[in-house]
């Protein structure tokens, strides 16, 4: 049973732990550290399964939970050293598919993930082709691996996460802070300034001239965007 699952934690030694229990198990991962990035990828990329702290920065957990309830059917797995009854309560009632509280057993926790995932049959009814495409580049998210023009392309944990976005998105704008929030788990970069050295090094593996990009652009004062239609 192999997910792709949503880590929302603002504690990053936690989200990075969590992040590894995960690759181990045979899973992917997306790490984010706020509510309002939790959102953004969860729409984006709709994983099968979110893990998600309630102690988070810009929208609490209960927020998060509450909106996902609303508008999608994702198993969420509430993860949170909140261990008072009234918030339990509160989580299960939101719609929390199970409910953990730190300390925790990483093991324990992958059992409540497999547990959730099988219950919910997403992994096991996920689409028969994971790959994502777009203005030629094709992208795994299960096998993490990245072609382009029918090439195979090597690419660093932060440039997969960056590239995997932007290709399920074409023509989207995405800013530095958002492109680095899909990095986060997968290097040390605290600053958005490291985003423009991830795409310099895409540009040099994606694109015939480097220097005159066709297909990851910038836009100037907001960030970048891959140019061209799905396929």
């Amino acid at each position: 049973m192999c997910a792709h699952v949503l880590v929302a934690e603002d504690d990053e030694m936690q989200a990075e732990l969590i992040r590894r229990s995960l690759l181990s198990e045979g899973h992917t991962a997306t790490v984010v550290h706020d509510g309002s990035a939790a959102l953004d990828a969860a729409r984006r990329l709709r994983p099968d399964l979110v893990v998600l702290d309630l102690m988070l920065p810009v929208i609490d957990g209960f927020g998060v939970c509450r909106v996902l309830r609303r508008d999608d059917d994702i198993p969420v797995l509430m993860l949170t050293a909140r261990s008072a009854e009234d918030d339990v309560l509160l989580g299960l009632e939101l719609g929390a598919d199970d409910y953990m509280t730190k300390p925790y057993s990483p093991r324990e926790l992958m059992a409540r993930i497999r547990t959730v995932l099988r219950r919910s049959g997403r992994a096991a009814g996920r689409r028969e082709d994971p790959v994502v495409r777009a203005a030629g580049i094709a992208v795994d998210p299960e096998r993490h691996e990245v072609r382009c023009d029918g090439a195979a392309v090597e690419c660093t944990p932060a440039e997969f996460e960056i590239l995997l976005a932007m290709v399920a998105e074409p023509e989207r704008v995405f800013s530095r802070r958002q492109l680095l929030e899909c990095t986060r788990g997968t290097d040390r970069a605290s600053t958005e300034r490291a985003v423009d050295v991830h795409i310099m090094n895409l540009r040099r593996k994606v694109e015939a001239d480097p220097r005159s990009p066709a297909r990851l652009l910038t836009v100037f004062g907001v960030g970048y965007k891959l140019r061209g239609g799905r396929g």
